[in-house]
């Protein structure tokens, strides 16, 4: 009683379940065509989802063995030989289901098992009878595939011969066939026709319009990334960054691996999102799935590996671009440059003298020059080799100003004063314009006991430049200790605190002119506040400060 009470609900589940199974299939059929048709990954994914939820609900149908290997193996998630055992599962279940045995065949095929996959297909071919035209054609297309493999026999290629006939013959009994084919030719040319209306009205400027019409596009037709790519593209003209990449990460929804448009999205991303590093990084990784300019996709990795500040993995993307091409000599700077950034000078020094020695452009090879006269000065106290590098670099372009500047500063290091002044007289003749470089001579010239002519430097540095609180600074020193005007100087002083309200030198310099001109109460002020300042910069010896401060107040 209880058994027949039990089974007709059993049954009910039964169907209820082959129900579901068939409406799950349909709607994998549905995206899957229109992923054959669109190339969306979108589709893509829907189908594989359903053609798994109708297997869940019902195991025994065996389109969804086949058809699920087919773009699980596309998609990289199933090995060849899983795709052939779920193939044989559907022919295990329908012995007589011909694509099943086309499905089979093909993945035989690619595995190199050709004898087995030939059985396969001859097999569809006697089971299709007279709508025979695509299983046909398929082995025509195996066996010249097999002929250009094997270097195949007279008799494979006779064989070609009569299956590419027959088959385009018999084509024409295949209405599934001829339905998709009518479907994509019609796709196409829907697609073609707004991309043609499109560019008329890009060439007309009416940019908006095209803008509509693309949009459009997008939502009747079946290759929407193809008009978001023209979107994207529409919308960089009208310098609207935000809407182009939308579209350009829209179109990498539909399809991820569209090289075209992972470059522009990352060269986007690195140009107007700087901080926006990581998403750059995954563009440019993904590129290197093509294999295409690995070396240059390299450098730009580099570059953003050392926005992130990240060294060790700036150095690894720089050292396999110059690893492709070893005479490259902007590689070998990139890779100098982020051996230097991780403190591996002796490296660094290797790259940057390849760089210079290939010498692409006599300018850019000049500021080479200048980073790595650079570590020679400062990392490796080498003074004749950073000079030799200096002069090198201004031989290729003399009217490098930094090169000048840093040399003159090499010389200044070394207490040449002479060589000192004449460097830094060639950056301002240079230049004139340029206000470093005068308050670089002034200071040789007042370390030379040229006070006058150092006066006229660092007052045409701050004519130039009447912001910098250096040279204000600077100037009032010039005044207070080298020519005794106190008055004079605490003007500057009080200049460069009133430009910058924390700068502790000033503060200090501000109290000693103060002081030689009596002005107690000032002095102390000025003082006590270089004393605050101090314990955050460091920038004097505290107690110096607090000696002068306390002898204000001796009797």
């Amino acid at each position: 009683m209880s058994e027949q009470a039990i089974m007709p609900r059993i049954g009910a589940i039964n169907e209820h379940y082959r129900e579901k199974a068939q409406d799950y299939l349909e709607k994998a059929r549905i995206s899957h065509e229109k992923y054959l048709m669109g190339q969306s990954n979108t589709d893509l994914q829907d189908a594989i989802d359903n053609y798994i939820d109708a297997v869940k609900y019902d195991p025994s149908i065996p389109e969804t063995y086949y058809r699920l290997a087919s773009l699980m193996w596309e998609q990289g998630q199933i090995s060849i030989y899983s795709a052939i055992e779920q193939c044989q599962t559907a022919i295990s279940l329908s012995p007589n289901n011909v694509n099943a045995h086309l499905y089979t065949g093909y993945f035989m095929q690619l595995s190199q098992d050709y004898e087995s996959a030939e059985k396969e297909y001859e097999s569809a071919i006697r089971l299709s009878g007279i709508k025979s035209g695509r299983p046909r054609m398929i082995m025509s297309q195996y066996l010249l595939g097999k002929i250009n493999a094997t270097s195949g026999t007279y008799r494979d290629y006779l064989k070609f011969v009569y299956y590419f006939i027959t088959g385009s013959i018999m084509l024409a009994w295949d209405r599934t066939t001829i339905k998709m084919f009518y479907k994509n030719m019609s796709n196409d040319m829907s697609v073609f026709s707004y991309a043609t209306v499109g560019k008329f009205l890009e060439h007309a400027k009416l940019y908006d319009k095209a803008e509509k019409l693309y949009k459009r596009a997008a939502q009747k037709t079946l290759r929407n990334e193809i008009f978001y790519d023209k979107i994207g593209d529409l919308a960089f003209q009208n310098k609207d960054i935000e809407t182009t990449v939308q579209c350009y990460r829209k179109v990498l929804e539909e399809n991820p691996l569209n090289r075209e448009v992972l470059i522009k999205l990352a060269g986007m991303l690195q140009t107007y999102f700087p901080d926006n590093i990581q998403d750059a990084i995954e563009c440019y990784e993904k590129l290197l799935e093509f294999n295409i300019d690995t070396a240059q996709i390299y450098y730009e990795l580099g570059h953003l590996y050392l926005k992130k500040e990240d060294k060790l993995n700036s150095v690894s993307a720089f050292k396999l671009a110059v690893e492709l091409d070893p005479d490259n000599p902007f590689y070998n700077n990139s890779l100098g440059y982020a051996f230097a950034k991780a403190e591996l000078y002796d490296d660094a020094i290797e790259h940057y003298q390849k760089a210079i020695s290939l010498n692409p452009d006599p300018e850019w090879t000049s500021i080479v020059c200048q980073a790595l006269g650079a570590i020679y000065a400062g990392e490796k106290g080498n003074v004749e080799a950073a000079v030799s590098t200096y002069q090198a670099g201004i031989i290729l372009d003399p009217n490098n100003y930094d090169l000048y500047i840093a040399l003159g500063d090499i010389y200044m290091a070394d207490y040449d004063l002479d060589k000192a002044i004449h460097s830094y007289c060639d950056a301002v003749t240079l230049n004139p314009d340029e206000e470093k470089g005068y308050s670089k001579l002034g200071v040789a010239l007042w370390e030379k006991d040229y006070l006058e002519e150092a006066l006229v430097a660092y007052h045409k540095a701050v004519e130039i430049n009447p912001n910098n609180e250096y040279s204000q600074n600077n100037l009032g020193i010039l005044y207070l200790d080298g020519l005794a005007d106190a008055m004079e100087a605490l003007d500057y002083f009080e200049e460069a605190i009133r430009l910058n309200p924390n700068y502790t030198m000033a503060y200090f310099n501000a109290g000693r002119a103060s002081q030689k001109m009596g002005f107690t109460n000032d002095a102390a002020h000025y003082y006590q506040m270089a004393i605050d300042l101090n314990k955050i910069t460091y920038d004097l010896d505290e107690e110096d400060i607090r000696t002068r401060l306390h002898s204000l107040f001796e009797i």
